[in-house]
């Protein structure tokens, strides 16, 4: 729709569209076929014919969406189309000892691995752009922001490297979720494959290997906690995204002024406005899978052996989920590549302070001459006729005879602490075909 036009992300939904969903699908029955050939559950020339009836099969897919509306899954629908292709009785040889959910889970286990590389290609382009700028402006000097309000001196590589930072452990995460969420689903009717007599087992195994899924201890229909442990990782990573945004978004404001987002949306009615309408956007996305994540724990307690209402709500809310975060990444890397930074802005705003960001370096250098209980009183003093258009360090000068080099002190390059260290930490881990 209109509204939402700018929150989409056509490369996302083309990998968990209809037609991707369907293709899933359809690359499940054939493996299984394949698997079942081999292993002479099925006659070895049906499961060419069925692989062979997949391959030219141009799937229908309004009769997969009115299959749906029927039966509640579209694999009865697809079947039928499948088994109409391949002829005879031998289509009765296709979905052989399977039940729909693990059709449908494997396949969409098959889309969201897809998916996965797709935004780890993203990740990587994003971190290696934050680490570019990250390193050219690690001396830029900035206010800090707390609840607020400007606190004490760091550089503006010291904030892009904490938009980094979580998203290299996003990428340690989605590496351990491989083995955990990208799982066969193959347990037959009732979690049992007792369709396949004492070859259950064995098949499972081998259709994982084809696939190229992990084959889990037993069948999760109804564990739905790889599915839901995904979802949480895309629920943390547009909320990093969100959160990096949300920096712009204030950085960004007119009064403030040290970043601006080039080729920002405009107004109607005020021809002067830039709206970062990008960053905008990635702020509403990430509160809106924090909510959609609340949903998706509903779909947890998947009851007895099949649960159609828990399995619906699933496919509700994690799409959702998927486009969201696919945008988040798009508008993320497009937003970087038209981060405009103004260095100038950063150091006046600081300036502005009329040394108020260096209070706490004031108290810990007169800290060395008299208790520290006494240099917070007097800085506290001083800062208050600070506030009213006084330099700190001229008030302080000349309240006390403690000898300080004042020059030095009122500098904030001099006060950015363990700024370089922490930033050269961030970028040394980024992966080396991020920066390349």
């Amino acid at each position: 729709m209109i509204l939402d036009a700018y929150l989409q992300d056509p490369g996302t939904d083309a990998l968990i569209s209809d037609a991707a969903l369907a293709a899933a699908m359809l690359e499940v029955e054939v493996a299984l076929a394949r698997v079942q050939a081999r292993a002479g559950i099925i006659p070895a020339h049906v499961g060419a014919g069925i692989e062979a009836a997949a391959a030219g099969l141009v799937v229908d897919l309004p009769a997969l969406i009115q299959g749906t509306v029927h039966d509640g899954v579209p694999v009865i629908a697809l079947l039928a189309q499948l088994r109409a292709a391949v002829g005879g009785d031998y289509g009765s040889y296709a979905h052989w000892g399977a039940t729909s959910q693990d059709i449908v889970d494997t396949a969409m286990v098959l889309m969201l691995r897809r998916v996965t590389a797709l935004f780890s290609a993203r990740l990587d382009e994003l971190m290696g752009t934050w680490a570019a700028l990250a390193g050219q402006h690690r001396g830029t000097v900035m206010a800090a922001r707390t609840r607020s309000q400007q606190a004490v001196p760091i550089t503006f590589g010291l904030k892009v490297a904490g938009w980094i930072a979580p998203l290299l452990r996003h990428r340690q995460r989605l590496a351990a979720l491989s083995a955990t969420s990208f799982v066969l689903q193959f347990g037959g009717a009732g979690g049992t494959l007792a369709a396949l007599g004492g070859q259950g087992h064995a098949v499972a195994q081998d259709l994982a290997a084809e696939l190229e899924l992990t084959l889990p201890p037993l069948p999760w229909h109804t564990q739905r906690d790889g599915i839901i442990d995904f979802a949480n990782w895309l629920a943390m990573l547009s909320g990093s995204l969100g959160k990096a945004a949300g920096d712009v978004l204030l950085l960004a404001q007119t009064e403030i002024g040290e970043l601006q987002i080039s080729g920002a949306g405009g107004s109607s009615a005020m021809p002067q406005k830039a709206n970062p309408v990008l960053a905008e956007a990635l702020v509403a996305l990430a509160r809106h899978n924090a909510g959609l994540i609340g949903n998706l724990h509903q779909a947890a307690p998947h009851l007895a052996e099949r649960d159609g209402a828990a399995w619906t709500l699933e496919w509700l809310t994690l799409p959702q989920m998927v486009r969201t975060t696919g945008a988040s990444l798009q508008h993320s890397l497009h937003m970087a590549a038209h981060l405009q930074v103004n260095n100038a802005r950063m150091g006046g705003n600081v300036a502005a302070a009329n040394g108020l960001l260096l209070a706490e370096a004031a108290v810990y250098a007169l800290a060395e001459h008299m208790p520290k209980a006494t240099a917070q009183g007097l800085v506290k003093d001083a800062c208050l006729d600070a506030a009213a258009g006084q330099d700190i360090f001229t008030i302080l000068a000349q309240r006390t005879e403690a000898p300080i080099d004042w020059l030095a002190l009122r500098d904030p390059a001099n006060y950015l602490g363990a700024t370089g260290q922490f930033i050269d930490a961030v970028l040394g881990a980024v992966p080396p075909k991020a920066t390349g």
